[in-house]
């Protein structure tokens, strides 16, 4: 997984290089772009659960993220995407019943490299990047505690920018993150492993500014 972030990671910065010259012609434009927007997190969740069996139910989020753009060119930029969610989880249809395992925080810094189409006033990109996702303040519900492991993942992105005036701009955004964990359930009378797919789709509105 991690060689096909890479691949398409370093052919985008390939394609940058061909057009660097031309863009060099033209070194007018603000390199650096600031956005703030709601986002909304739908989780597309499995999971293989041993001992008891049975799948992972995962709570959708609604969240405010920051990112912070830099253009290597007109064309061609990095962005960093900072956000956290709180999401509730419980382990479904397993041998026991339902069982409700609380909730855990997600801390998914998330860099992406973007090829923009400059349309006039439209601005659409696609990108493609890395994530590595932190699992804190975990509250373990019913049982007595639920450990998460950090993991990497990659990243798809779509959207587009619509230019208020030279500085101001609005912003929608979705991503697709490709995240796995695997967790760790202490029932006290045994613990269960399992390997939890995560997979959120993430759906944004905003507004940003260039500078």
């Amino acid at each position: 997984m991690r060689k096909i972030v890479l691949s398409v990671v370093l052919g985008m910065l390939f394609f940058s290089s061909i057009n660097a010259q031309e863009a060099s012609k033209n070194n007018d434009f603000k390199k650096w772009q600031a956005r703030f927007r709601w986002v909304t997190v739908l989780p597309n969740e499995s999971a293989t659960i041993g001992t008891i069996g049975g799948d992972v139910e995962i709570g959708k989020s609604m969240i405010p993220e920051l990112d912070f753009t830099y253009f290597f060119t007109e064309n061609i930029s990095a962005e960093l995407i900072l956000g956290t969610a709180k999401h509730d989880v419980g382990a479904i249809n397993t041998t026991l019943g339902n069982v409700d395992l609380g909730h855990i925080w997600l801390l998914p810094p998330t860099l992406t490299v973007q090829y923009h189409f400059n349309l006039d006033d439209f601005r659409p990109y696609v990108g493609a990047g890395a994530n590595y996702t932190i699992f804190y303040n975990s509250d373990p519900g019913a049982v007595v505690d639920v450990d998460y492991k950090n993991s990497f993942g990659y990243a798809f992105q779509l959207g587009f920018d619509y230019d208020l005036d030279d500085q101001w701009f609005l912003n929608v955004d979705v991503k697709y993150i490709g995240l796995s964990t695997d967790v760790t359930v202490n029932a006290g009378v045994a613990t269960v492993p399992a390997e939890v797919d995560i997979n959120p789709l993430l759906i944004g509105f905003g507004i940003g500014m260039r500078f």
